[in-house]
């Protein structure tokens, strides 16, 4: 479920149910010599008419006609399974020899898939925006490979904003309140949309820790959940925003991503943390709407949250060629772009990063493009990851309820996360 709304979009059920029925062994050979790549991946389309099966067929076909003896076979399926249906398809000995899902770390840990440097050419690797490919190593080594990616900006309502007489977007927390609590007098619903809900607490988290100078690892990759800028972030939260009712009358830990989008979109949000897709939904809905980077606790935030999806290859098949001929070409400039074009998501390559910048069509995504090579990840590269992240749609929205204690809950993540790690490195 995070996954798919990270995204903005709903998965083509019908397609994935048609689909089903072709998920058998992978990695097998074709007739006549040719060999077969096995690809699973995951739907962006919120339909069957805009499902990403149409690319990978499209894909599919134009590889194989550049590659006599090479036939690709892809099945897609939504966001709420993909994952899943990969990791039982693994289990059972009949793993895909590519799969585009949501995380690697675990498959990674266990020797199951190819190296990058084993599979792209240098120059594919080169063309990787370093931070992202950067998020999927393990030990220092590329396993991950980023599929597509995305950032987050404020988003704020232009016509709230000039009814309560704001002149520009906030920079620092306290410009923030003071901007809630106008848009409160101006009688805005919620004048901030705050989701720490279980959809997607992790990002939400991260944002705001990110903006108070924190996050959820040091530079050494150490878990610092439960550090002295986390804490004190969390202890703001509670006292200055949602305790002077600034964020809505709704309950923030109940409280998922798309119920603050959906809000924005009928105009009773003042602002919010959102992503590309945030914008389409708005314009929808006649929503005027600005952007702006993160406020920070006095000054704009050094960095922003990034999430990618990632791509992978197995060795069970032993097809690592041929896995890499076709992740090669899944990297030109052309497919990348074909694909985020579709579905308002940003590139992972510098080259059709610089082409969707210079595209004029493009220009609303130009700001959250800015912000990918200083963007920081989810920590996906620990395999105590799906862990740490399930306790946080957990417990994290009770820290900033009247009697929530953020130090006490941060400490407790904190040693979930220090315990799995610690089991993880035993075994």
């Amino acid at each position: 479920m995070q996954r798919r709304r990270f995204l903005g979009l709903t998965a083509a059920g019908a397609a994935t149910a048609a689909l089903a029925p072709a998920l058998t062994a992978c990695g097998s050979d074709g007739g006549s010599g040719s060999k077969t790549l096995r690809v699973v991946a995951a739907d962006y389309g919120d339909k069957a008419a805009n499902s990403s099966q149409k690319y990978w067929d499209s894909l599919a076909r134009a590889f194989e006609a550049k590659n006599k003896g090479v036939k690709v076979e892809a099945t897609v399926l939504s966001w709420t399974e993909v994952d899943k249906k990969v990791a039982e398809m693994v289990a059972s000995g009949k793993a895909p020899d590519i799969a585009q899902i949501g995380a690697y770390a675990d498959f990674a840990a266990s020797g199951k898939l190819y190296s990058a440097d084993q599979l792209l050419t240098i120059p594919t690797q080169a063309d990787i925006i370093a931070s992202i490919a950067r998020a999927g190593e393990v030990a220092r080594v590329q396993y991950g490979l980023p599929f597509v990616s995305s950032t987050r900006m404020l988003f704020y309502n232009k016509t709230h904003f000039a009814k309560a007489g704001i002149a520009k977007a906030p920079e620092s927390w306290d410009e923030l309140q003071a901007a809630a609590k106008k848009l409160q007098a101006a009688g805005v619903k919620i004048p901030y949309g705050l989701p720490l809900g279980p959809e997607e607490a992790p990002a939400e988290t991260l944002l705001w820790m990110l903006s108070g100078g924190g996050g959820y690892t040091d530079h050494d990759g150490t878990y610092t959940i439960n550090s002295e800028d986390n804490v004190a972030t969390f202890n703001w939260l509670r006292d200055e925003l949602v305790g002077k009712g600034l964020t809505g009358s709704g309950d923030p830990a109940r409280t998922n991503r798309q119920d603050v989008f959906d809000a924005f979109c009928n105009g009773q949000v003042g602002m919010l943390n959102g992503h590309p897709t945030l914008m389409k939904q708005a314009e929808a809905k006649g929503i005027k709407y600005g952007l702006a980077p993160l406020p920070g606790k006095s000054g704009k935030a050094k960095s922003t949250m990034g999430v990618a999806d990632w791509i992978m290859a197995f060795k069970a098949g032993g097809h690592r060629e041929e896995a890499g001929l076709f992740l090669d070409f899944v990297y030109s400039t052309k497919n990348v772009l074909n694909l985020t074009g579709q579905y308002d998501l940003l590139p992972v390559t510098s080259s059709a990063s610089e082409k969707m910048q210079a595209d004029s069509n493009k220009a609303h995504l130009k700001p959250f493009l800015e912000q990918l090579d200083n963007a920081v990840y989810y920590p996906v590269d620990k395999t105590s990851w799906a862990k740490v992240s399930k306790a946080l749609k957990e417990k994290i929205g009770s820290v900033v309820a009247k009697s929530g204690d953020p130090a006490s809950v941060l400490g407790e993540i904190q040693r979930e996360a220090d315990a799995t790690e610690l089991a993880g490195a035993g075994k």
